[in-house]
């Protein structure tokens, strides 16, 4: 009798559903500094970006009457040398920033977590391009470029610098690329200081212990140990230079002719000609592309946490 009870309770208490786990109530003081944040983003960010959208589907410029055209702006797009251009100098763009920067801030993050003397100073120095004006930082390269350099070439003798590099249009990207890097170098430099000194000391003494190089503690230690910065730091870094502008004004402004215009600059030269709806539709497409580029790197990143 005894176990048939006990069974049966058994029994019941298997089929009673899990009790509820209780909702955390949160508290008014919350909404209250959440709502400042949320009206100032939704009235400078969302309700213009909403009105653009609007906008790109008219043939409107900027002011006075416009009339609606649906897709003709989108269509005229996707056959303007111009558009075509502009994105793929910028994608490239990005590209090849992201190499080099990710490439020499790692190196560089390496040589200043080793033994040396001097290397707080030394980050110090190197974290200073990151605090500059990037408008003043294209505009100290660009006499570098098209005066100091050169006349260091004339007074050498050595041909290839005597002509500025922001007047060759198959060079004048190299040039952004150097300065954009040698700006955003010391930022991505941090994030991998912190990836290094986060790696346990132990490891090292083990490997040290089994006779490993310093190559091969490089390649096959610390590189997969800080291989979450890096997809940080690429990630970070090509949304970055995907909006490139304002060093790209300070160093070419877009030239020699439109070798080096990106599609931010393509987009607001185009609100200050008068083609306001056209490059509405542009900052749109432009918008969706970045939203899809961000799906796909935050996927990624959630394959390499699941794994």
């Amino acid at each position: 009798m005894t176990s048939t009870v006990t069974e049966g309770t058994a029994t019941r208490a298997a089929a009673a559903p899990p009790p509820r786990r209780r909702r955390r109530r949160v508290e008014p003081i919350y909404y209250l500094f959440l709502l400042p944040t949320v009206v100032l983003f939704t009235l400078a960010i969302t309700v213009p970006g909403i009105v653009g959208i609007f906008f790109s589907f008219t043939d409107s410029i900027g002011i006075g009457d416009w009339s609606f055209v649906g897709l003709t702006n989108y269509v005229a797009m996707f056959s303007d040398p111009a558009i075509l251009q502009s994105y793929l100098f910028t994608f490239g763009f990005a590209v090849a920033t992201v190499v080099v920067v990710n490439v020499v801030a790692f190196l560089l993050a390496v040589g200043l977590t080793s033994r040396i003397r001097m290397k707080v100073v030394l980050r110090t120095v190197f974290v200073i391009p990151m605090v500059i004006s990037g408008i003043i930082i294209a505009y100290v390269f660009n006499f570098l470029f098209s005066n100091a350099l050169p006349a260091a070439g004339a007074a050498t003798g050595i041909g290839w610098l005597e002509t500025s590099l922001l007047a060759n249009p198959d060079l004048a990207w190299v040039a952004v690329v150097v300065v954009t890097a040698w700006q955003s170098i010391p930022g991505t430099m941090l994030i991998y200081i912190a990836g290094l000194l986060s790696v346990p000391g132990e490891v090292y003494e083990a490997a040290d212990l089994d006779g490993a190089s310093k190559t091969q503690r490089l390649l096959r230690i610390t590189v997969p140990l800080v291989a979450g910065y890096v997809v940080i730091n690429v990630i970070l870094g090509f949304k970055g230079y995907l909006n490139a502008y304002d060093i790209i004004v300070g160093l070419t402004n877009g030239g020699p002719g439109t070798a080096t215009r990106s599609v931010a600059l393509t987009i607001i030269a185009g609100f200050n000609g008068g083609d306001y709806a056209y490059q509405m539709a542009n900052a749109t497409i432009f918008f969706v592309v970045a939203v899809l580029i961000s799906l796909l790197q935050l996927s990624l990143t959630r394959t390499r946490k699941a794994s």
